[in-house]
């Protein structure tokens, strides 16, 4: 079976990755109330996948209010797409 990747087996980082698959761009409001997690946290996982090169951070300001912009890169749609076929592999091995 394959090896299921560590970054993207946390539950938070997966629902990130998932939301940002499925769209252009989410800001950070819009991946905490959609992942309802706390900013903090959701803060601290973003890094992680932004270290690892799976999605682009912008910050930048709209008025005075800080805007944080999230993408998810190619090399983050194939992550996902290697985690999926990893989880399969799992499944098929029942």
């Amino acid at each position: 079976m394959k090896e299921l990747d560590p970054l993207l087996h946390s539950q938070l980082r997966l629902a990130v990755m998932s939301i940002l698959l499925s769209v252009e761009e989410a800001d950070f409001v819009y991946l905490r109330e959609k992942t309802e997690s706390t900013g903090g946290n959701l803060s601290v996982q973003l890094d992680k996948l932004c270290t690892a090169g799976y999605i682009h951070i912008e910050k930048s300001f709209i008025g005075k209010k800080p805007h944080t912009a999230c993408r998810i890169t190619d090399k983050g749609r194939e992550a996902m797409a290697a985690y999926v076929e990893a989880l399969k592999s799992y499944l098929t091995g029942l």
